[in-house]
């Protein structure tokens, strides 16, 4: 066989390849626009699939309008953390004194407790502090007990820095110092029964510090001085400390779609990112510069919290995509962004969707919700072995939720069963 026999041959190989993985990437596309075409007129659609490794856009639709992402803000939030801070990154609740002698027992002088953005401290780790405390020798303290918030701004509701909002869910108050997700117990009697009621708490600092004067008296410490709130001095010495990591805490707020945690973390990257009391214009700018450095898709994004619930929020699918894109090569920092997603069929808000099929246990992304609005954004791989990004978002006003979930989901189980 000659040469030139050879080369034509190779070349039409090569050319039914190429027809070949078109004509599949065409009955793929076909299948995805046929589910779409269930949508109730009105509907809102943006969808966009998309191989990083090869950049390769398979579908794409309104890429480019700014829709209501609901919770997906949180992969904003999150990234944005992990680039600033990294997933070994602790935050505290800490026992602060200025004496600078408590080997006679005594604190001269006040005890404060100070928190750097902890929200999982809870009632049990401060009750560690108080024995920690107790095992250090302590026997009195002369002055008082002073909870300080002051690594954030004393805006506690989101409703009072994000102008005009009107949402629906009410969180506890986001303050750097956290006990129990700032919330209390209180009995009330209803009729003859005394039942018991959960509040926010309205000063978190004061709450703290009461609570550990407290267990510190039935831990039989004598304290001479009254609960407040207050400032640390500039000069104290750290007694004891409560830490959580980021790693752990972005897994929750991820995961679990925890919007208290993504708020409180919100107020975090800000302080993080200035070395200035976090406050939520920080954290806004902080979220844009990590978007500008990383050349996401801008235009029509808006982050005014760090959960997803205030409807102001704004972002086109181009930015959550090139949002996944970045994460995925990421080198230091996927495997906790990775990890931080729901898995179909296991866990988080996804532990109940795409339950038996090919996107079990493959799919991790993040889910969001508000009236009319249902989103989803992550990591597939398919039966043929690429990973593909993902994100499909509906704003409507006829149906419910699970309608348009299926929907989405079923769009990712036939990308997860595709060859593509």
């Amino acid at each position: 066989m000659n040469l030139k026999i050879l080369r034509l041959l190779f070349a039409i190989l090569i050319l039914s390849n190429f027809i070949a993985e078109g004509t599949s990437r065409d009955k793929l596309v076909s299948k995805v626009r046929t589910i779409l075409n269930q949508m109730p007129a009105g509907t809102v659609t943006s969808i966009m699939i998309y191989n990083p490794l090869n950049q390769d856009t398979i579908l794409v639709e309104n890429h480019t309008k700014p829709m209501i992402p609901a919770s997906v803000t949180k992969l904003f939030t999150t990234s944005t953390a992990l680039t600033i801070m990294g997933g070994d990154h602790y935050f505290s609740t800490k026992l602060l004194t200025d004496d600078t002698n408590i080997n006679d027992g005594k604190i001269i002088g006040n005890l404060y407790l100070k928190g750097y953005g902890n929200s999982l401290f809870s009632e049990n780790d401060l009750n560690e502090m108080v024995k920690t405390l107790s095992k250090l020798g302590i026997k009195e303290i002369t002055g008082d007990i002073i909870g300080d918030d002051t690594y954030f701004d004393d805006i506690y509701v989101r409703d009072d820095w994000i102008p005009n909002e009107r949402a629906n869910v009410k969180l506890p108050a986001i303050s750097s110092i956290v006990l129990n997700r700032n919330q209390s117990v209180v009995q009330r009697k209803v009729g003859k029964r005394i039942r018991n009621y959960t509040e926010n708490v309205k000063n978190p600092p004061l709450f703290a510090a009461a609570k550990l004067k407290e267990m510190l008296t039935l831990e039989n410490l004598s304290i001479k001085g009254e609960a407040k709130s207050g400032t640390a001095p500039e000069k104290t010495i750290t007694l004891i400390e409560s830490k959580s990591s980021l790693r752990e805490i972005i897994s929750l707020v991820n995961k679990n779609s925890d919007n208290f945690l993504a708020e409180v973390l919100f107020k975090s990257i800000g302080a993080e990112a200035t070395g200035k009391q976090g406050n939520s214009l920080y954290s806004q700018q902080s979220i844009l510069s990590f978007i500008d450095a990383n050349g996401i898709y801008k235009y029509g994004t808006s982050i005014v919290d760090g959960s997803g619930i205030s409807r102001f929020d704004q972002v086109t699918l181009g930015a959550v995509n090139g949002l996944l894109e970045k994460m995925y090569f990421d080198l230091v920092h996927f495997d906790d962004f990775y990890n931080s997603l729901s898995i179909a069929g296991i866990d988080g808000t996804l532990r109940n969707r795409m339950k038996g099929t090919l996107a079990e246990n493959n799919f991790r992304g993040k889910t969001g919700t508000l009236n009319g609005v249902t989103a989803i954004s992550g990591y597939v791989t398919t039966a043929g072995g690429d990973e593909l990004i993902v994100g499909i978002m509906f704003e409507f006003t006829r149906g419910g939720w699970n309608f348009y979930r299926s929907i989405q989901d079923e769009i990712i189980i036939l990308l997860a069963d595709s060859d593509e």
